[in-house]
């Protein structure tokens, strides 16, 4: 029987959960383990609707107020005896960019949910559906898919990607975490490792972090006066260059079958210090604990409005930036998987679909399988 192509090798059978680009390394001490403390634990005891009494974290989208991203017909659920609700993805995606504010968006709602175990109900609903959309992107083998996290330290990426991605099939995902560039890598432009972590047909590809570092902590602390660059490109309108070329990139993708996801996972300075203080004063967290999660942390205010403007900048038709608030992890996990199986679901991939002389075949190969039966 022919196929589009012969994808048998695109991945082991003996691989670990995720592939991770070789070259790269997970960088285990955001949140890779599930950090525990959870700050919304007495918001979901005392307060089951913390996003009703703030704005609805909407990006100036629709220029719409009091939704909060949840769909208020069914918000009285409160098991798993009635159907579950949706949430309205919309007021969290950047679609007016130009009025875009990071410090308009609140970031610990709960999109109208009455707690953790609904918002859990919903991340799993919404994983099922995400493996049975994959497994078709991956028979069609046309387009792909490219899931992007930026994020404050300790806002959980990597929680996102362990308790939202592991309901994608391994064969057909990969993880690649970008961190400080290699000198293979500063010998190339800044793209060239992007491109080597791109998906192939079919498959997803999850970056933790991103080509978004060279226009925020490249900028933030003048990384290119030490790169290899030539001076003569290095001038006043060397960022505003790059939000062009990151652009057109991705919309050249676009046309070439990509699909990006981008995610910011947005996080109160409070909660990252709380976060931060868990792994100090917990020993079973001490590992993972950064001495240069602090060092970052004085610039809190410049990486927000570096944020920001990469936001109102990148944040296209073919490519927009969804804001997740994330103060509340169960949250952002339960919203992060309803946009990707959503976006999924709008790809319509299709399983190809046989011809004539291959369905005369499968007849012929049913009958020879059957009278084979009781052969020893």
């Amino acid at each position: 029987m022919s196929k589009k192509k012969d994808k048998k090798n695109k991945a082991s059978n003996n691989e670990h959960a995720f592939r991770v680009q070789e070259g790269t390394e997970i960088d285990m001490r955001d949140d890779a383990f599930d950090e525990e403390y959870e700050s919304d634990a007495k918001a979901d005891s005392g307060n089951g609707n913390n996003g009703s009494n703030s704005s609805n974290g909407s990006n100036g989208s629709n220029g719409s107020n009091g939704s909060d991203g949840s769909n208020g017909d069914n918000n009285n659920n409160d098991n798993g005896s009635e159907e579950l609700p949706k949430l309205d993805t919309k007021p969290f995606r950047v679609a007016k960019p130009k009025g875009f504010r990071l410090s308009d968006i609140p970031a610990d709602v709960s999109g109208g949910l009455k707690g953790k175990k609904i918002g859990n109900a919903i991340l799993e609903n919404n994983k099922e559906r995400m493996f049975a959309l994959q497994e078709k992107l991956y028979a069609e083998n046309e387009q792909s898919v490219v899931i992007v996290f930026q994020a404050m330290d300790a806002a959980g990426k990597d929680g996102a990607i362990k308790h939202v991605m592991s309901g994608l099939n391994p064969q057909g995902t990969h993880v690649t975490a970008f961190k400080v560039p290699t000198s293979e890598e500063m010998d190339h432009d800044y793209l060239w490792r992007i491109n080597k972590a791109l998906p192939r047909r079919g498959d997803i590809g999850i970056f933790n972090r991103s080509h978004y570092e060279e226009v925020v902590v490249t900028q933030l602390h003048n990384l290119l006066a030490s790169s290899q660059l030539p001076s003569r490109v290095i001038g006043k309108d060397v960022w505003e260059q790059r939000y062009e070329q990151i652009n057109n990139w991705e919309e050249y993708l676009t046309q070439q079958g990509y699909v990006f996801i981008k995610f910011f996972l947005h996080i109160s300075k409070e909660e990252q210090r709380q976060r931060l203080l868990a792994r100090v004063n917990e020993k079973e967290k001490n590992w993972k604990f950064s001495s240069g999660d602090i060092a970052e942390r004085e610039h809190w205010d410049e990486y927000q409005q570096l944020y920001e403007e990469m936001i109102q900048k990148t944040s296209t038709e073919y490519a927009p930036w969804y804001v997740i608030p994330s103060d509340k992890k169960w949250f952002s996990r339960a919203l992060v998987s309803q946009v990707v199986a959503d976006v999924l679901e709008k790809m319509d991939p299709q399983v190809p679909a046989l011809t004539a002389d291959e369905e005369a075949q499968l007849e012929h190969w049913r009958e020879v399988l059957e009278a084979q039966a009781g052969e020893v």
